[in-house]
């Protein structure tokens, strides 16, 4: 007998009928519950939905574009249904009080027809995705050098730009970068197109550098962009996953931290790859990892998550979107290369500076030349500004990639102006800590070693109790 909406795809896999999911999202409106009572210590987002690709990487970016700390999520999709729950905290390890911060959850995720950047609450000029209705959103993506951004700001204050926001990450000796601008005479988005392609030209010079044939993106987006995603779509497109071990700075990197152990396995009886992930936590963590499995075209049937002190703990059950498990060993390695390096690249190392002053354009200019000029290399850069106040957070190394010494920066602040830069700490998840003392500490709290890992029980003792063990059994 076969089942409503589905069939068997040329593969012999499962194939879902994607117009019986659209007839069963409009038949069955999601719900959404914000549980306070259940949970001593956390809040319980509860979600049932019709299923649909990409549903929990919404529910997981709602989340995370609230600053929640997600503690432990269990997810199951089975069966054309959707159903999880997930333990949050605020920043400060709270449960959820904020009426607004409620509201905007619950009508974020419960309407089936709105994007989270449609729902109209007081939150949503705060969170969500970045509408290029204001500005011109530029995408940048190479090869990373010591003084790219001070290069890429001045060309744009040399073209009457004003940056009003952007977001830059590295990995791997890769540069990846959102940056949005107004005209400074306008205020407005950049329409010119005779501007926009001498815009477009001289970035490319600059990501190009000295080597014309290096490979370099530069592009104009537009509607709505979440920065993060876009940023993670773009070094996963410029393949920073995949550097030969002579040239990768990855073992440079873990000379202070513990690799993240991933492995991947099928589960044939069952049907699924079984992707695991054990690493230090951090916030958004799961986003990332999410993220990248959806991005990469891959379906999450099941997944569970937890965090034990400083270390995280993952599963997912996963297919490709086609139905079919993952049997090749070239991908089921370039999967566990996408997720490591999707869980680098938010690191940040080096020393963090914040700078905060009154917003004026040039502004993002001089202060990277500055850097530049002290020899200091941005590894990582937040570019915000709040009404008429720029506020940007720096992490700089020396162009080496080790510590900055203190006397740089005290020059570096007299120079700026000590007011208005503030040295606010030094990651430790850098250089600041050698792999043997972050190996111990490992060692000591009796995580992510792989012999003592297993998820697998508590994620079917979850399932079994929703009445879902059946259906993937």
């Amino acid at each position: 007998m076969q089942v409503a909406g589905v069939r068997m795809s040329g593969r012999g896999c499962p194939y879902f009928d994607p117009d019986y999911d659209t007839l069963i999202s409009r038949l069955n409106a999601p719900s959404v519950v914000i549980d306070n009572s259940s949970c001593d210590d956390a809040t319980l987002v509860k979600v049932d939905s019709a299923n649909k690709h990409g549903i929990l990487l919404e529910v997981v970016q709602v989340l995370t574009d609230l600053d929640l700390t997600i503690s432990k999520a269990y997810i199951s999709s089975d069966g054309g249904w959707f159903m999880d729950v997930f333990h949050v905290t605020d920043k400060l390890g709270h449960k959820l009080r904020d009426q607004g911060i409620i509201d905007y959850i619950q009508q974020s995720l419960g309407d089936a027809q709105a994007t989270t950047s449609q729902v109209k609450t007081s939150l949503a000029p705060t969170v969500g995705t970045q509408s290029s209705g204001g500005h011109t959103a530029i995408e940048l993506s190479g090869r990373d050098r010591p003084g790219l951004l001070s290069e890429i700001s001045g060309v744009l204050t040399g073209m009457t730009c004003n940056v009003v926001a952007a977001e830059v990450w590295t990995h791997n000796k890769r540069v990846a970068c959102v940056v949005y601008v107004t005209d400074e005479a306008t205020g407005c988005p950049i329409k010119d197109p005779e501007k926009l392609a001498r815009m477009k030209e001289q970035l490319s010079q600059v990501l190009r550098g000295d080597d014309e044939n290096r490979l370099a993106t530069t592009d104009f987006s537009s509607g709505l962009t979440h920065t993060e995603r876009r940023l993670h779509q773009m070094m996963l497109a410029d393949r920073d996953y995949d550097v030969p071990s002579s040239t990768s700075s990855i073992n440079a990197v873990l000379d202070a931290r513990i690799r993240p152990v991933i492995s991947l396995r099928n589960c044939l009886e069952k049907g699924y790859s079984v992707v695991s992930v054990q690493c230090k936590d951090r916030p958004k963590l799961l986003f990332d990892t999410v993220c990248t499995l959806t991005d990469m075209e891959y379906v999450v049937f099941h997944a569970s998550a937890r965090a034990d002190g400083p270390y995280a703990y993952q599963e997912y059950y996963i297919r490709h979107m086609d139905g079919c498990t993952l049997d090749l060993d070239a991908e089921q390695e370039r999967v566990v290369k996408c997720l490591e390096a999707a869980i680098e690249r938010r690191v940040s190392e080096g020393l963090r500076l914040e700078l905060c002053t009154r917003d004026r354009v040039g502004l993002l200019s001089d202060v990277t030349r500055v850097f530049r000029e002290k020899g200091l290399s941005v590894t990582r850069a937040d570019v915000s500004t709040r009404g008429d106040r720029a506020v940007n957070v720096f992490y700089v190394t020396d162009t080496s990639g080790k510590a900055v010494s203190m006397k740089v920066v005290e020059a570096l602040r007299l120079e700026i102006g000590q007011a208005i830069l503030e040295v606010k700490e030094e990651v430790k998840e850098g250089r600041g800590e050698g792999a043997a003392e972050v190996a111990a500490e490992v060692a000591a709290a009796g995580g992510m070693s792989r012999s003592r890992f297993s998820f697998g029980n508590l994620s079917e003792r979850f399932f079994h109790g929703l009445g879902l063990v059946k259906s993937y059994s």
